[in-house]
């Protein structure tokens, strides 16, 4: 069996997250006991796209909501993706993200 790691973890955190909602990168890493890597998220989320199963990284954004990811997914992917999704994004960033901020501290919780 292969090694898990970090990223992986990441990968299958993201993964639960329904589409019209979103979640932050530090959000993450607070959920995985690590709450200093949110920078390490970015780079999973980064590094996923031949992820199989596939990795919803549209729906990870920074803690303001604001689309910092965009550039990796070209044009305005990542807006379209969310806006498919019910989102509302002005200005690159996500203007109900109190509203649709999917916590996995909260959401899955045991």
């Amino acid at each position: 069996m292969a090694e898990r790691n970090f990223y992986d973890d990441v990968y299958d955190v993201v993964r639960q997250i329904p589409p019209g909602r979103a979640t932050s990168y530090g959000a993450i890493a607070a959920y995985l006991g690590s709450k200093q890597s949110s920078r390490v998220v970015g780079y999973a989320m980064m590094a996923c796209g031949n992820a199989q199963p596939p990795v919803p990284a549209h729906r990870v954004v920074n803690r303001q909501g604001l689309l910092t990811g965009k550039f990796h997914f070209g044009g305005n992917t990542m807006e379209q993706l969310l806006a498919s999704e019910g989102i509302a994004v002005k200005d690159n960033q996500i203007q109900n993200f109190k509203d649709v901020f999917w916590d996995p501290a909260i959401e899955l919780a045991l």
